[in-house]
């Protein structure tokens, strides 16, 4: 039996810098940054050619990721046109005006993205077939490069007039941001620099129009400081660097602009934002840059907003699977502690973002708790984001789920899919950082990760070796070779392992004998002089922790989560006859775990006891009422979260009540539904899910959303079991005018099915069509298996249903 333990997430507090006096926000763009008083540690990550994660979970997911995910990327840029447009915008500079372009103004990124991840793949498995056709694209991308550096298929072919018009909103520097990360992968994966000089091409372009004395923008998504800087070390010319400044320094300062305020965290100064606003993957971006110009010369200012904005994140605003960005209405943030579970939007790429964001905080401070973040989104709300089999994509990952979600191969805006990819192959350069000594030599390596796998540090002549079943087991063991033929001693390392926030009650041994840790900043130092054969074991407990979260998250009050080491659970319908959604874990109830080799790729699971209603008539004898609790004994067994809806569309929950009172009782019933469309993850069953909207405009409860479709005749419809008879029909319908492209329809009505012909019923009056509450229309009795509501949207607008009633 394994011990239970609670653990409450609640804010913790946080040592703030002290701050040098900044530019207003009214002052022009700051010529220079302001010098910190002190160095940072800014450790650096392991390159990905030195580490080979050999066996165990990270194995199996980049194998994965090789064989099937980067094929599955490569195959969908083909099907929806994405490479097409490369080839397209070629035919256009040579002189073809027929040429065409699909899809979204930013499409070119996900090509590149794809191109980053295969770099890095390439990086570590040679791979002919995945390289000749990675050159193949790279020559299409070429071909599309304008001659004075310029670059994006869409505005070449479809809106030559608005090139560098509105970069606030057209995503041209995003995609370039990306080329140039995709070049700078690839070049350092083959030694090939046609696409790293395309990218520098286009960087010399953008430096030629935007900075100071030049043009006074920014991009309204961020990516191209993030590139530049990259940029920046591998030429080693100054000029990407202080653009990569520019960009940063002069968002917030919009006097003489355009901005789109904080949706893209362009509403203040950069070094005035102390907390995190807008849409959630620009400001991990955002603030990733922030770290990387802070790792390269240290500034007050950045330090302590960087602080200021990641506490707000993450003891505010995280999901307890590292997801965040709650709304769909800005792919953002909204207030503290507004975390709803069935609504949540957690990104993927913003999931990602901070896993990003965090390691490079993690290696700036050389502090572990930045690393324990991260592996909270990377082990669930990250991986989540891909199927097992590497080819179904979740752009959501929501923490409550009545069936209707299921990852499809792909999205019209599909960032997420590539961005999965390249994190995935890449993931080894996070497991390990270093610290050098004053001769530049590796004096310093911090395990942060823990996965079975190999380790060089060849200036230092140190190889680590190690092995783990982690995360279902604590227990890593780390041995020690020498990458120096001859040499099988004398190598002076300081070798520090990352104990997680997680775990107490760690231990560790050298050689056998007991080594007494004493973390501090989260790292615990296990030895400083190393020979080969040196064996470190290091124990990690994983009981099941009842995790409870801080009380003003209001969709969390009196649940509990279920997690394991790093690894948090959900109940899927899948695994458990009774209902997920009508079960209740009282405190007392006995949890095990049990590793499952046979289960989804081989997972651990808990098993447990819970309550479920006893709703049976005869279990009540014809009574109205009973003492409490009323309940029955029911067994369930929970799933790591990243693994569920890899068996169909299914039921799912990560927070249950502890008492039955607090069970979810929404229930859609035996009836199919079915729309003519659907915005990505939404179903037409959302309409009679029992919500109780607070306004039109509610993004916290689900819904059925027509958009992108626009001045259409849309249609939403439930078939029932059995015949049922139906008088009237009350609509409360989606309105986010002000914020988004959805408005109360021009139209409606109410048909009924007459056998195999959908008929108007006949209404007793006009329709009312009125924001903020039901719309009630009656009509004559009909006794039908299926009503449908019709209707047309107002000319330029879409429109959703919220929720309907059938009376």
């Amino acid at each position: 039996m394994k011990t239970t333990s609670v653990l409450v997430l609640v804010a913790g507090s946080l040592l703030a810098c002290p701050v040098l006096a900044q530019p207003s926000s009214t002052d022009p763009v700051p010529a220079q940054a302001s010098q910190a008083s002190g160095r940072l540690p800014a450790l650096s990550s392991i390159p990905l050619r030195d580490i080979e994660l050999s066996g165990g979970f990270w194995k199996v997911r980049q194998d994965t990721n090789r064989t099937r995910t980067v094929w599955a990327n490569f195959e969908q840029c083909e099907k929806t046109g994405r490479l097409a447009n490369f080839e397209e915008a070629a035919k256009f500079i040579a002189g073809d005006k027929t040429a065409q372009n699909r899809g979204l103004l930013f499409n070119d990124s996900d090509v590149y993205k794809v191109l980053e991840g295969a770099a890095y793949i390439l990086a570590t498995n040679p791979d002919q077939k995945l390289r000749e056709y990675c050159d193949a694209v790279i020559k299409k991308i070429g071909a599309a490069q304008l001659p004075d550096g310029y670059i994006n298929t869409y505005h070449t072919v479809k809106a030559p007039d608005q090139r560098w018009k509105a970069i606030e909103h057209n995503h041209e520097l995003y995609c370039g941001g990306h080329l140039i990360e995709a070049g700078i992968a690839y070049f350092e994966a083959t030694g090939d620099r046609t696409l790293l000089d395309i990218g520098i091409r286009f960087a010399d372009h953008v430096d030629s129009l935007f900075g100071p004395g030049k043009r006074h923008a920014v991009p309204g998504h961020e990516e191209i400081e993030l590139a530049l800087i990259k940029l920046w070390r591998i030429t080693g010319q100054d000029k990407y660097l202080k653009l990569a400044r520019y960009f940063v320094d002069a968002r917030g300062h919009t006097k003489g602009r355009a901005t789109t305020g904080e949706y893209s965290q362009d509403h203040l100064p950069v070094r005035e934002q102390d907390h995190i606003v807008g849409h959630a993957v620009r400001g991990m971006y955002l603030f990733m840059a922030v770290a990387d110009l802070t790792a390269i010369q240290p500034d007050d200012g950045y330090i302590q907003a960087s602080d200021d904005v990641w506490f707000d994140l993450t003891h505010r605003k995280t999901y307890i699977t590292g997801g965040i960005g709650p709304s769909a209405h800005n792919e953002g943030f909204t207030t503290p502690y507004d975390l709803p579970n069935d609504t949540a939007y957690a990104e993927t790429c913003a999931g990602i973002g901070s896993v990003m964001w965090n390691q490079r905080l993690g290696r700036l401070y050389a502090d572990a708790k930045y690393f324990d973040v991260a592996e909270r989104a990377l082990y669930n709300g990250v991986l989540s984001g891909v199927s097992l089999s590497g080819d179904r994509f979740f752009y959501v990952n929501p923490l409550l789920s009545r069936g209707n979600h299921d990852r499809p191969e792909w999205y019209e805006c599909a960032c997420c899919p590539p961005n999965i990819l390249r994190l995935i192959a890449d993931v080894g350069t996070m497991f390990y950082s270093t610290a050098k000594g004053a001769d530049g030599k590796t004096s310093a390596v911090y395990a942060n990760f823990y996965n079975t796998g190999i380790a060089r540090f060849d200036d230092a002549g140190l190889i680590v070796h190690q092995k783990t079943d982690y995360p279902w087991d604590g227990r890593v063991t780390l041995s020690i070779s020498s990458s120096k033929a001859g040499n099988s001693g004398g190598m002076a390392v300081n070798l520090f392992a990352r104990i997680p926030g997680w775990c107490r009650g760690a231990s560790a041994s050298v050689n056998g004998k007991k080594v007494e840790l004493k973390p501090v900043n989260g790292y615990a130092k296990l030895g400083s002089s190393w020979r080969t054969g040196d064996e470190i074991v290091l124990d990690l407990p994983m009981p099941i922790e009842r995790i409870a979260a801080n009380p003003q998250v209001q969709a969390d009050v009196g649940r509990i989560a279920l997690q394991r080491g790093p690894v948090v659970y959900c109940l899927e319908s899948a695994d458990n006859k009774e209902s997920v959604l009508g079960m209740a874990l009282p405190p007392d109830s006995k949890l095990t775990s049990e590793l499952r080799t046979d289960l989804l790729s081989g997972v651990s699971v808990i098993n447990g006891s819970a309550l479920a209603p006893d709703a049976q008539p005869e279990a009540w004898k014809g009574e109205l009422y009973r003492a409490a609790p009323v309940g029955k004994p029911v067994s369930f067994t929970a799933i790591p979260y990243f693994a569920w809806n890899n068996r169909g569309r299914s039921t799912m929950t990560v927070w249950l009540p502890e008492s039955l009172g607090l069970l979810n009782t929404k229930v859609i019933g035996p009836h199919t539904y079915t729309s003519s469309f659907r915005f990505r993850d939404e179903v037409a069953g959302n309409i009679a899910d029992g919500s109780t909207p607070k306004n039109s405009g509610d993004y916290d409860v689900p819904r059925l959303t027509f958009w992108p479709h626009k001045g259409t005749t849309e249609w939403a419809q439930v078939e029932f079991d059995k015949p049922r008879k139906v008088s009237s029909v009350e609509v409360y319908w989606f309105d986010d005018t002000g914020r988004g492209e959805c408005k109360i329809p021009q139209s409606w009505k109410i048909l009924y099915k007459d056998g195999d012909a959908w008929k108007e019923v006949a209404a007793s009056g006009a329709y009312p069509i009125e924001k903020d509450k039901f719309c009630r229309v009656e009509f004559s009795p009909v006794r039908t298996t299926g009503v449908k509501i019709e209707v047309g949207l107002q000319e330029g607008w879409s429109t959703g249903v919220i929720e309907w009633k059938l009376r």
